[in-house]
């Protein structure tokens, strides 16, 4: 009995002296409640993602929408966030990802909800197995990205995408948009020998060509049928292709695979996105011509073919640019988990962008390209209190320094298990 009591003693003792670590862990922080009142930002440098930069503007924002942007009169009833000196952005859009779907790695399973079996997963849909308490989300909004579009991966016909919100309790407070795609991993034209030759590679690709034609046209004459014997989830699935209401996101990088893929969504009739795209400067009229819209993945990489330009990945988003092609850039990158979007779009605005172009790049394009360019992307009236204010050059690491941030008009923390850990052992070594 008594070293039961001693046992209890010893426990609560020990829970109460976790309580202030506890206070401050990741688990508590909590979504955002829905904004009350008004809210004016005042005597900013607004950028307001679409070319324009308003000095010395103020932002005001009522039930998670946009009210006024420029030098219109402050409401008494406001409360004020004076940001002079400071600048004004969008939230940053990162447009093609697995975040909430892939939170650990590839060693540890039970963290990982991005992949399905089989070739044609089209009804697969990837807002359902989204985890809003992932803990990359903190990272990302502390550094500017405040939405995602997540797409699940497969060999070929891999599922459907949907935008979500980084401050939420489940999926469905999540979604921003749902279903708003059908992702397809293309198949591999390269010309370079594999294990099993090239003649084989290329007999391979054409097969799995011919299995997306195939499935695309019996949708297409199923979904033309007005009484059905029994329903088709995957033709089900994909029927805004055929509508308008969705776009195809086809995964290719090379030339061929790229003007293939406007063969098969002329075919289909609905909207391209070409996702990856790294030897799209190469055909960068065409793209224009077809009103093709490109994600560039990961533009710190290398050139993908060896007599490239060794800075090709950084001056792709120019040519595109100067073409006329609505496109906008990710960081696919696994590793840094993707927070380095507005650096890379600082290299773009390095290598041929202005600085407004490269954030309308993360920002605008990235809205019209994921179907949400009515509701964000831009501060302008009308649209979501999606904002960030930085004391300097969102683009620029330096510069980079939020203060706040609002997704609809709520005010988000930005603290996350990195900053934590980082506070936690500047304690236990005593540095200030």
């Amino acid at each position: 009995m008594n070293k039961m009591k001693i046992y209890i003693k010893l426990s609560l003792i020990t829970s109460i002296g976790f309580i202030p670590f506890m206070g401050n862990s990741q688990e508590t922080i909590y979504p955002s409640s829905a904004q009350k009142g008004i809210t004016a930002i005042t005597h900013a440098t607004v950028h307001v993602g679409n070319g324009k930069v308003l000095e010395d503007a103020n932002v005001v924002f009522e039930n998670g929408k946009i009210t006024s942007v420029g030098q219109a009169t402050i409401p008494s009833s406001a409360t004020i966030i004076d940001a002079k000196g400071k600048k004004v952005y969008p939230g940053l859009i990162l447009p093609s990802s697995d975040i909430g779907l892939h939170e650990v790695g590839n060693g540890v399973r039970g963290s990982n909800d991005f992949l399905e079996i089989g070739e044609n997963n089209a009804n697969i849909r990837s807002i359902v197995a989204y985890n809003a308490d992932s803990k990359i989300l903190g990272v990302l909004r502390e550094n500017g990205i405040l939405l995602a579009g997540v797409a699940p991966s497969g060999s070929l016909i891999e599922g459907l995408s949907s935008v979500v919100q980084f401050s939420a309790w489940n999926y469905e407070d999540a979604a921003y948009k749902m279903d708003n795609g059908l992702y397809i991993n293309f198949p591999n034209y390269s010309t370079n020998p594999n294990a099993h030759g090239p003649a084989s590679s290329l007999q391979r690709s054409n097969e799995r060509l011919e299995t997306i034609r195939q499935f695309f046209n019996d949708a297409k004459a199923y979904l033309a049928e007005k009484n059905h014997v029994s329903t088709n989830l995957r033709f089900e699935a994909i029927k805004g292709l055929f509508n308008g209401t969705q776009k195809l996101f086809v995964r290719a990088n090379g030339v061929k695979q790229m003007l293939l893929a406007i063969e098969l969504a002329q075919s289909i009739g609905c909207p391209l996105v070409l996702v990856g795209a790294s030897d799209s400067y190469q055909i960068a009229p065409i793209l224009a011509k077809n009103k093709v819209a490109v994600i560039l993945e990961e533009e710190h990489a290398l050139p993908s073919m060896e007599d490239d330009d060794i800075d090709q990945p950084y001056k792709t988003a120019s040519v595109l640019q100067k073409a006329g092609v609505l496109y906008c850039l990710n960081d696919g990158h696994t590793e840094s988990r993707y927070r380095n979007l507005a650096f890379n779009a600082g290299t773009a605005a390095t290598y041929g962008l202005s600085k407004e172009e490269a954030l309308s790049a993360i920002t605008k394009n990235t809205a019209e390209i994921l179907g949400i360019a009515d509701k964000t992307g831009t501060i302008e009236v009308g649209k979501d209190a999606n904002l960030l204010i930085s004391k300097g050059d969102i683009l620029d690491m330096r510069g980079n320094q939020l203060e706040k941030a609002f997704i609809q008009g709520r005010d988000v923390s930005l603290d996350n298990k990195q900053k934590q850990m980082y506070e936690r052992y500047k304690f236990k070594y005593n540095l200030k």
